[in-house]
């Protein structure tokens, strides 16, 4: 990833294939961060300073020949099998449409979308879904909140085996339902696949610090996980908060998503946990012996949270849904177990990220240790609370790892496939419908029992 300094920095694209030319942007912007591409490839990022907004055309190439050559980068692949993006949404209607716009400018010839409004207070959503004016996007009204709910909508209306999800703060690139369908057809053992998420914009101080705080831009390198290779770079593995990627790029093949129980609905944002359900989610994929890839090509903009306040319930947030997947990992004996031999590695990474915030930059909300363990119990306490709550509505709690030759999907996901089989006359069960109906997961509520007992001894003390 490109280091940039803290000043005004202008984002966009250089493609090495076109021609050079100069750089002129607006004059407030004292850098300028560039996506270099390939032919569309990307290949990596450049800082560039600027004076008065401009950079020459011989400043560019001077960046850009620290990379490789050109020559060097492979062709991303692309397909045209058939993808479902899903944008789970609560009213942000002005953010859905810019997100919508960038979805449906896509070059994939079989490309449909479906926007889960989860517990929405007006129709806004619905009336931005119906100006995208396209036949391609479906709106669909959740009645309960949360990311994971929607997602795990989202995953139940969707009838084509590769679903994509993303978040209505992005615009991804024109390619990027392609490239995922790409990465699929070139490796038939992947079930889930994620990309760069880079910043759509670093105008703010704001902005520039939840660049460097979050990461989560992974690099340009393609990537394979599986239990049987542990990464040498991670010794975490496979408990590793964001190594696989994040829930505003990542594609799935339908039924193994809904094999593992889909998203984890006492986790994520719409939730007391506020995050955490896409890291839970991937590591559930590995530990069900599913094969995670990461694809450069498939990249998208994020758009970061621009002022003080919003970065502040952002990162806060961020802690908290740690402190949640946590306490789903103690709550599994098989997670348990495994995690803490790896718990001195653990702590390091803690560690880590907690010098990568305080290194993000004046604009940074200031935690401290003590802050960020206590926003971690937090979350651990919120997560015990709010899975016996989704429980007993019948939702997704799905355990870490799945009991040996069995299947665990919601009851509403089973519920919207059926009624959406039947709205369309299909003579035969279709997705989720299809699968066998969970088992109570009274180990599962056991645990959180002596979960609670724990955690209110400790209280007391």
């Amino acid at each position: 990833m490109a280091m940039t300094p803290d000043v005004p920095t202008w984002v966009g694209e250089l493609d090495r294939l076109t021609p050079a030319r100069d750089l002129e942007v607006d004059r407030r912007f004292a850098a300028a961060r560039l996506l270099v591409t390939v032919g569309g490839t990307p290949q990596g990022q450049v800082t560039v300073p600027l004076r008065a907004g401009r950079a020459t055309a011989a400043e560019l190439a001077l960046a850009v020949a620290a990379l490789p050559a050109a020559g060097t980068v492979a062709v991303a692949p692309s397909a045209a099998d058939p993808v479902t993006v899903v944008i789970a949404t609560r009213n942000r209607p002005e953010s859905l449409a810019r997100c919508l716009r960038a979805v449906l400018a896509s070059d994939h010839p079989a490309l449909s979308v479906v926007v889960v409004d989860n517990d929405p207070d007006d129709e806004r959503t619905e009336l931005a879904v119906r100006a995208a004016g396209s036949d391609r996007v479906r709106y669909v009204r959740e009645p309960r909140r949360g990311a994971s709910v929607g997602r795990n909508r989202g995953l139940a209306e969707a009838r084509t085996e590769i679903v994509a999800f993303t978040d209505d703060d992005t615009e991804v690139d024109p390619a990027w339902a392609s490239r995922i369908a790409g990465a699929f057809a070139t490796d038939p053992e992947l079930a889930c696949v994620s990309g760069p998420v880079l910043a759509a914009r670093l105008g703010s101080p704001e902005e520039r610090a939840a660049d460097v705080a979050l990461a989560w831009n992974k690099g340009f390198t393609p990537r394979r996980f599986t239990l049987a290779e542990p990464p040498a770079d991670s010794p975490i593995f496979p408990f590793a908060p964001g190594l696989f990627g994040i829930g505003a790029n990542l594609a799935v093949r339908a039924g193994a998503a809904r094999a593992v129980g889909g998203f984890d609905e006492a986790m994520g944002p719409g939730t007391p946990t506020h995050g955490g359900e896409d890291c839970e989610f991937l590591v559930r994929m590995i530990l069900a012996g599913h094969v995670l890839g990461y694809a450069p090509g498939a990249y998208l903009w994020h758009h970061h949270r621009p002022d003080q306040a919003a970065l502040r319930k952002q990162m806060e947030g961020y802690a908290v849904g740690l402190g949640s997947f946590l306490a789903k990992v103690a709550l599994s004996p098989q997670g348990r177990s495994v995690a803490l031999r790896r718990l001195p590695a653990a702590v390091a990474r803690l560690r880590h990220i907690s010098d990568r915030e305080a290194g993000a930059g004046d604009a940074m909300p200031d935690s401290g240790l003590l802050d960020r363990g206590g926003r971690i119990a937090r979350g651990g306490w919120a997560y015990l609370q709010r899975s016996r709550e989704v429980r007993r509505n019948g939702g997704a709690v799905p355990p870490m790892l799945l009991p040996a030759r069995s299947a665990l999907v919601p009851a509403h996901i089973r519920r919207a496939a059926e009624a959406a089989r039947v709205r369309a006359g299909a003579g035969a069960p279709v997705g989720p419908s299809a699968v066998p109906a969970p088992r109570p997961d009274r180990q599962a509520e056991a645990a959180d029992d002596r979960g609670v007992a724990e955690l209110a001894r400790n209280s007391a003390a």
